[in-house]
């Protein structure tokens, strides 16, 4: 590591890596987990409602749009400080060029099906990776590697967090009848209580096609320590008498 230094310190780059330019880059550090932090706060309220953006996609989001406006308070650390303050605008257009097409690339990644979103903390890496590519192309490498591990950080270790919180994981249930079986709304509210799930409000929804009926709803896990897995749960619900077809999908939105 010691030849690494002496290289850094002997070329371009030397600015950002000691006196002023790295004090800066520990200013940028601090703000990085402080909008990691908080986002990560912000995003648990959407995780425990069952929501597809959670506590990883905006931690990555806040940090990675703390970053980009950072940078931009310390215009003179630009470019290995080759850059006048008054030459500052043909980078700033760069800048938000990329950003602008990586957030239609990011777009591209999620994925929305009948019942759930997936994809977006990946369309928030893909976003976050852009940050720390202008971060280096600027010449702010130390911010760009606090960026980078503080983002796989958020990525790995607030997963481990997230299985270990409360939260109301959603459970998206198709259940066919036959015509003149369906039981009552409140029989199947008293059920899925019984089990620990209780019936969204507002997302009930009956369909009668041929000679069956189709109930749609969303079961939601009232406490995650009675929480039982979807298969136990498809068992359970499919001996209900007069039950001829059922789906059952996670739901995230």
């Amino acid at each position: 590591m010691t030849w690494l230094v002496e290289a850094l310190n002997q070329g371009s780059c030397a600015l950002n890596w000691s006196g002023p330019g790295l004090a800066v880059n520990i200013k940028l550090l601090i703000k990085l987990l402080a909008a990691l932090l908080l986002g990560v706060l912000v995003g648990y309220e959407r995780f425990y409602h069952g929501h597809a953006a959670g506590m990883r996609t905006y931690g990555l989001v806040c940090m990675a749009s703390s970053g980009l406006v950072a940078i931009s308070g310390y215009p003179e650390a630009w470019l290995d400080g080759h850059i006048a303050v008054a030459n500052m605008t043909e980078p700033t257009r760069v800048i938000q060029g990329i950003v602008t097409g990586i957030g239609f690339l990011g777009a591209g990644v999620i994925v929305h099906e009948q019942f759930s979103t997936r994809g977006l903390t990946s369309a928030a890496s893909i976003w976050a990776s852009s940050v720390i590519g202008i971060m280096v192309g600027i010449g702010f490498y130390p911010g760009a590697i606090f960026l980078t591990a503080l983002s796989a950080m958020c990525m790995v270790l607030v997963k481990t967090i997230e299985n270990r919180l409360p939260t109301h994981e959603e459970i998206a249930v198709i259940l066919e009848f036959r015509k003149d079986a369906a039981p009552s709304v409140e029989h199947l509210r008293q059920y899925a209580k019984e089990r620990g799930y209780t019936i969204a409000s507002r997302s009930f929804s009956i369909i009668t096609r041929d000679a069956k009926v189709e109930w749609h709803f969303i079961a939601v896990a009232i406490d995650r320590s009675v929480e039982e897995p979807i298969a136990a749960l498809a068992e359970e619900l499919s001996i209900i008498d007069g039950v001829i077809g059922f789906q059952f999908a996670y739901a995230r939105n």
